[in-house]
């Protein structure tokens, strides 16, 4: 991703797993304690964005929102980290953020996150779309559909398809589609690449469900539908 972004963050001292997630990313990056420093260390351009972490510190998280919200020069792009237990905070606030994303956050779903609302926030572009075989995943939206007929998956469904379907013809074993779609960080067993091929082929269809082949004995591919085009 490109390193143009500016982006605030709240509060001043945000979590390791956050910092080490906006440098992997890229991102150009300062924490802020308030409304008032970050107005101080505003770039010339002023912020592209705000992450804003509101599960240690409610209060002051919304107050530092609704100022860099309410100002005279808006911060529009505004992403806001919240606990399972904040979820009901978000409809009485729904003025002051655009995304959210539950803490503690997969390093993965954070990113994809962050490259959507700034996308919007760059203004309208066309969209990037991995096409295989009548599957189309756009990886803008996340949206993913079957011959125009949309495919209801979860986050990490997702990201496996699309991996498989952006290498198309290539075997991978369990423990490599682990590292490279779960990450290095995920401590969950082989089991858990079984179980979500299991589901995608159970979307896709019978028909299309040999899209992901199984190599015996190695591992998985992504190939032809025994109905591809």
């Amino acid at each position: 991703m490109a390193t143009s972004e500016k982006i605030v963050v709240f509060p001043g001292s945000p979590s390791p797993d956050l910092a080490r997630t906006l440098d992997l990313g890229g991102h150009r990056w300062k924490a802020a304690t308030s409304p008032e420093e970050a107005a101080k260390s505003e770039p010339a351009g002023g912020w592209m964005g705000a992450i804003i972490a509101c599960d240690a510190d409610p209060e002051g998280a919304w107050a530092f929102a609704r100022a860099i919200r309410k100002r005279d020069n808006p911060v529009g792009a505004v992403l806001v980290l919240v606990s399972g237990a904040q979820l009901g905070d978000l409809e009485m606030r729904d003025d002051l953020f655009d995304d959210f994303c539950l803490s503690p956050f997969h390093p993965r779903e954070l990113e994809a996150r962050l490259t959507h609302l700034f996308s919007r926030a760059h203004g309208p572009m066309r969209p990037e779309v991995v096409e295989h075989s009548g599957l189309a995943l756009n990886l803008e939206t996340y949206q993913a559909s079957f011959n125009g007929r949309p495919l209801d998956l979860t986050y990490m469904e997702y990201e496996l398809l699309k991996f498989l379907a952006q290498n198309p013809g290539k075997v991978f074993t369990r423990e490599m589609l682990l590292s490279r779609v779960w990450g290095y960080e995920y401590y969950g067993g082989a089991r858990t690449v079984d179980v979500h091929v299991r589901r995608l082929r159970a979307k896709l269809g019978e028909e299309h469900a040999n899209l992901i082949q199984t190599v015996r004995s190695v591992g998985y591919r992504f190939g032809q539908s025994r109905w591809g085009s």
